[in-house]
């Protein structure tokens, strides 16, 4: 990840999820996209491509939602399970390779660390508060985070991490994998999806051997800057943004609704506030990463 940060702000992908559904296909299962894992890899390594021809220097996985647990309760078995989480880093490699071949900006392959709450496929991702103990939480991030190193990813997201307390967690865990990673929290309105004060979870990362950026993504564009000013004077590490549209989830119906507010444009304030990997979330595509990449290029 010292690599990727050499160069300047840094421009990541956009939603997978979307990208995908804008291809025909279904993820309306509680596997989301991890569902393609199994039933069309193909689709991936065509969206990772997507990204990469828009200006992306980084392929994020198809493991966000993707969990032992989930897989298996799908019908997989746990060996199977692994296998496919896995095979979400080997997707992305195929893309950055295929890529590669023709820049010369060096890429990368970021595997995706979603929260608890993803795998439970119910919303509250956006909300933490699982009623889960810590060491429920750290049986359940351990072993998939465990699979994903092994796999070979140049780095981790974790990423739309609602509340401080399941970052407790995973900041210890992260330094026994010890692979570079960068860090994000969902937030609104000045706190964690959870209500905490950013201050105060941004402090867990600090002191991390193994995280070397901090910031925001999965929320409302008008929550980024503030975010990102508090993430780098806390943990003294770049930071990273990527919002969603500025839409609203609704779990019952698995549909964002409300008027998006992201303009490519916004990138400056995130990158004056001290952000330098630049992207988007949910329902930002490739156009509108290849609009951040023009932005970013002309800063």
């Amino acid at each position: 990840m010292t690599e990727l940060l050499a160069h300047g702000t840094v421009v990541l992908d956009g939603g997978l999820s979307n990208a995908l559904e804008d291809r025909g296909h279904d993820l309306s299962s509680n596997l989301w996209t991890a569902r393609l894992l199994r039933d069309d890899p193909g689709a991936i390594v065509a969206v990772h491509r997507r990204y990469f021809a828009a200006g992306s220097r980084v392929a994020t996985t198809a493991s966000y939602q993707a969990s032992v647990p989930g897989l298996t309760a799908a019908g997989l078995t746990r060996s199977e399970a692994e296998g496919q989480i896995a095979l979400s880093v080997r997707l992305a490699r195929e893309a950055r390779d295929e890529a590669a071949a023709h820049t010369e900006a060096p890429l990368f392959v970021a595997a995706s660390v979603g929260p608890y709450g993803a795998a439970l496929a119910d919303g509250s991702e956006y909300t933490g508060r699982y009623g889960r103990t810590a060491g429920q939480l750290r049986d359940f991030h351990g072993p998939r985070l465990e699979v994903l190193a092994a796999a070979g990813p140049d780095l981790l997201a974790v990423e739309t991490i609602p509340d401080a307390e399941e970052a407790e967690v995973l900041a210890p865990l992260l330094d026994e994998i010890g692979l570079p990673a960068w860090f994000s929290y969902s937030v609104a309105n000045g706190t964690t999806r959870a209500g905490q004060p950013l201050a105060a979870a941004y402090e867990v990362l600090r002191g991390s051997r193994t995280i070397r950026a901090a910031g925001v993504n999965c929320s409302a564009p008008a929550d980024v800057p503030a975010a990102v000013r508090i993430a780098v004077a806390v943990t003294s590490l770049p930071g990273v943004a990527y919002p969603n549209r500025g839409e609203a989830w609704e779990n019952i119906s698995h549909t964002w609704f409300g008027s998006g507010t992201f303009d490519p444009g916004d990138v400056r304030s995130w990158i004056d506030a001290g952000a330098q990997l630049v992207g988007g979330c949910c329902r930002v595509g490739p156009d509108d990463i290849a609009a951040i990449a023009d932005v970013v290029a002309s800063c």
